[in-house]
């Protein structure tokens, strides 16, 4: 049997590299190299595509959303492995989803494992389990619930998936903190850092008497407004995003400056050209 393969990375060169180490498997028919998600989805709906290396750090469609935009699109999911260049640590919270993954630039050794996995996937015929790993990978993603998105594919309904994922992957040294998003009280920046600060769920259920973490992240406010959903955070200054659940009043000073109580005590600074914006927001 041979395989029909795609491979889509944003880096001419992974492509390349990965294409010519697959010129060594005589059951790997590489028909595409996408360089981005739009293509890819093309791709699988103009051919039968069998299996697809995916690269998940992407601009535009990562990843991760090329996977959303093939269920809704009621496409053919092909066998996935992702192709990233994230270290161990990270991956960890996608290994269990995919059928395999490899880290680029991809050394033989493990290519080799990966293309053993893929034909014993073949012949083993779990098309349905892996099609149930993907799935609860976007609900992991985007924060819908698996059991719903199973039922709305077996009715053949369009799957409604949110892009906003339900928790936050923060790395520190070694090790990766899963922050539940909906446990973050607010965001602020300090230079080129996110300082995140989240609740202890460990310490009660309610977020006025929960102890507080501080976790550092090394991204810039927008890329982080990005994984946040509107509905639940507001920004309240340039350097500022807070959750609108946190919030306990609106106050205005003599001097005319604006601050938020948060439902801890602890009061954040409003700018003026986020006023009205958070004063709308207190009052729905």
């Amino acid at each position: 049997m041979t395989f029909s393969t795609i491979i889509v990375d944003d880096e001419p060169l992974a492509r390349k590299g990965l294409a010519i180490r697959l010129q060594a498997y005589n059951d790997i028919n590489v028909i595409a190299q996408c360089c981005n998600g739009r293509e890819a989805i093309e791709a699988i709906r103009a051919y039968q595509v069998d299996l697809m290396f995916l690269d998940i750090q992407m601009p535009g469609l990562n990843g991760f959303q090329v996977i959303e935009e093939i269920s809704k699109q009621g496409l053919k999911m092909p066998v996935v492995v992702f192709a990233t260049a994230f270290d161990q640590y990270a991956i960890k919270a996608f290994e269990v989803h995919a059928l395999d993954y490899i880290l680029k630039p991809a050394d033989e050794i493990r290519l080799n494992q990966t293309i053993d996995k893929v034909r014993q996937y073949f012949k083993s015929s779990i098309d349905a389990e892996h099609k149930l790993k993907l799935i609860r990978l976007v609900s992991d993603v985007t924060g819908n619930d698996c059991q719903q998105i199973l039922t709305e594919l077996a009715n053949n309904k369009p799957v409604n998936l949110s892009h906003y994922s339900d928790v936050l992957a923060i790395k520190d040294g070694s090790e990766v903190s899963r922050v539940a998003i909906k446990d973050i009280l607010w965001i602020d920046a300090a230079g080129d850092y996110m300082c995140v600060h989240a609740s202890d769920v460990s310490s009660s259920n309610a977020i006025s008497n929960r102890q507080e973490n501080t976790h550092i992240l090394r991204k810039t406010m927008k890329q982080l407004e990005e994984h946040l959903d509107p509905k639940l955070f507001i920004r309240i200054h340039r350097s500022t995003i807070v959750n609108k659940n946190t919030i306990q009043k609106f106050c205005s000073q003599i001097n005319g400056e604006y601050f938020l109580v948060l439902k801890n005590g602890k009061e954040l600074k409003v700018s003026r050209s986020y006023k009205e914006k958070v004063k709308q927001t207190i009052n729905k």
